[in-house]
């Protein structure tokens, strides 16, 4: 990136290089269509409606897990009939609002909301499409704040209760079960991983097979990682072998189709967090660069000690380096982006670039310490960071 791109904004703001998002983009599409896999967007890594724009533009559908998030889906041009409304806590109004808005598909978490979802559809005389998101007990190899396809976590169907919940299903007069929907994690760079996953996908459409009910829908979900060390060397994800794994282990007949929740892997390479240092502490062991920009603009590595590469902008000259603490300025320990992070010596004034920051970044802002936020810095065109 160079600095005369940036000074003239006012930091902590977030820079978007959409040349870079719509070849990510592009490269998923190219990938996915080898295989009629269909994908949908996953709103909550970046609701940025220039993002969407893009990703709209692919022809993707829109993944939701609120109905904020439905309707900024619908406001930014995603079809009706591409967007699915998933999350373990769907609230009446959220419900309510989707059924209106004749969404494609509900993903299910528990008896409890079948139950729910069937009354307020015979409400407004609707008839709901749903799938049920089972619980695969697949370890995704993450961070276990980021993963959920485990029997100890809150998300999904556990495979005991899936005799119940389809008498349910039969009794319930405004539903209407098209598909399974699973979900195991973020940030899965063990590709072995989605492997497991599929034969434990085999094995539940086996199971309502052989009971004699049809599985449309085959949704697994997404959680594919990014290079979060080497944004530069690999800003696209191997879209490539990862749809590949799913065509050679998943086993899909003629009348299925199989659905995709790509969120991180879009977009995370595309956005950075630029900030000023606004001072240098020296210590004895510790020098701290303390910036503008704190957890109320990036809050991953407060939340579950997320690594960002960190990169002086305004130095540039690695002949002389020292080791930083790079924290922000909220009243918080755990305000830090990154400990004994290694860069050119750094001074007040110097320009910070936090990168990949693409995804759950800008979506997770906060006004903690009653902080303000500036504008996105959107470019157009590609210029190497």
């Amino acid at each position: 990136m160079e600095l005369t791109q940036i000074t003239n904004h006012t930091t902590p703001f977030y820079y978007y290089n959409l040349d870079l998002l719509e070849r990510t983009v592009q490269s998923c599409k190219n990938e996915a269509e080898q295989y009629k896999f269909h994908v949908h967007y996953a709103l909550k890594a970046n609701a940025n409606p220039e993002i969407l724009k893009s990703i709209v533009n692919a022809g993707f559908g829109a993944d939701c897990v609120s109905g904020n998030e439905v309707l900024r889906a619908k406001e930014n041009g995603f079809p009706n009939s591409k967007i699915v409304f998933a999350g373990v806590g769907k609230s009446d109004a959220e419900i309510n609002a989707a059924l209106q808005t004749d969404i494609f598909c509900f993903n299910v978490e528990s008896k409890q909301e079948l139950e729910v979802l069937n009354e307020l559809a015979g409400i407004q005389h609707k008839t709901a499409a749903i799938a049920l998101r089972i619980n695969p007990n697949v370890n995704a190899h993450t961070h276990h704040y980021i993963t959920t396809g485990l029997e100890e976590n809150k998300f999904g169907i556990n495979h005991w209760e899936l005799e119940d919940v389809i008498q349910l299903v039969k009794s319930c007069e405004h539903i209407k079960l098209i598909g399974l929907h699973f979900h195991i994690g973020s940030q899965i760079t063990d590709l072995s991983v989605f492997k497991s996953l599929c034969l434990k996908v085999n094995e539940f459409v086996t199971w309502f097979e052989e009971r004699n009910i049809a599985i449309q829908i085959i949704n697994v979900g997404g959680g594919l990682g990014i290079d979060y060390v080497n944004p530069d060397e690999n800003a696209i994800p191997d879209f490539h072998a990862y749809f590949k794994l799913f065509h050679q282990f998943l086993t899909v007949k003629s009348h299925q189709e199989v659905h995709f929740e790509l969120g991180r892997a879009l977009v995370a390479q595309s956005g950075t967090l630029i900030s000023k240092v606004l001072y240098i502490k020296e210590g004895l062991q510790t020098n701290f660069a303390i910036l503008d920009a704190g957890m109320t603009e990036l809050l991953r590595p407060a939340l579950y000690q997320a690594y960002h590469k960190i990169e002086n902008l305004s130095n540039t000259d690695l002949s002389q380096k020292k080791k930083y603490d790079v924290v922000g300025p909220i009243c918080e320990s755990s305000d830090c982006f990154g400990k004994a992070v290694e860069l050119p010596i750094t001074k007040r004034g110097d320009y910070i670039a936090i990168r990949s920051a693409g995804a759950y970044g800008e979506v997770m802002r906060s006004g903690y310490n009653l902080r303000e936020h500036n504008p996105c810095f959107i470019l157009k065109h590609n210029i190497k960071l």
